[in-house]
């Protein structure tokens, strides 16, 4: 027999949302269009980015208003403003909606994720919670910065990871440096762009078996603890 659903502790996730949009917008994209069978294996907690948005936000007409931006920056993706603030409001999140077992992101929210695991191994970020043991990457890429780069991926990320990879992504490119980075990462590739994707056959399964086998890997720190 399995082991009782009711007496195992899904994994938790901080979801961080793409650039000026909301907590309450990427669980509608994901609630839209990931499947039962994907959402009943993961608990989910949306935040909100601690900045309003500064300006038009791609989904106006798509999703209704508020939108938010995790932090603000220059032209060539080098300059960011209000980063320092984004990492102390994602911490302060986290300690009082805690704990948390992984992270997932969407572009600005799937950068700022793929980060973090190794800013908080450097010490420089999330230093009062938990060590990030997950990642759930969708449309992701590198930050490009050396002030940030030289410590979010000065180690490989060690995390078990899932990418999900758009044939027609505008960050494409970016996401397989990105991959680069990652000890063991699972990919998926869709053919669609930079959106949270649905999931075909194929891919459904490769996100239950990922969410399955980190299941049962804190399953088993539990009882060693």
């Amino acid at each position: 027999m399995g082991i009782d659903a009711e007496t195992v502790r899904k994994p938790r996730f901080l979801c961080l949302h793409g650039f000026r949009t909301s907590g309450e917008i990427i669980k509608k994209q994901l609630n839209m269009k990931w499947p039962d069978s994907v959402l009943r294996k993961i608990d989910l907690v949306f935040a909100d980015a601690p900045f309003p948005s500064q300006g038009k936000s791609e989904v106006e007409g798509i999703f209704d208003p508020p939108y938010y931006e995790w932090f603000q920056f220059n032209k060539e993706f080098t300059e960011y403003t209000n980063f320092d603030e984004c990492l102390a409001y994602i911490e302060n999140f986290m300690i009082k909606h805690g704990p948390f077992d992984g992270l997932l992101g969407f572009s600005q929210g799937a950068i700022l994720s793929a980060a973090l695991p190794g800013l908080q191994a450097q010490g420089v970020a999330l230093t009062k919670v938990a060590k990030i043991k997950f990642l759930i990457i969708i449309g992701g890429a590198k930050f490009r910065s050396p002030s940030v780069t030289d410590k979010a991926y000065a180690s490989p990320i060690q995390c078990s990871s899932l990418h999900f990879l758009g044939e027609t992504d505008y960050l494409k490119q970016y996401g397989m440096e990105l991959l680069e980075c990652c000890v063991d990462p699972v990919v998926i590739h869709h053919p669609k762009g930079h959106t949270i994707p649905r999931l075909d056959e194929k891919a459904k399964q490769t996100v239950e078996t990922f969410l399955e086998r980190i299941q049962k890997m804190l399953s088993e720190n539990e009882e060693e603890s």
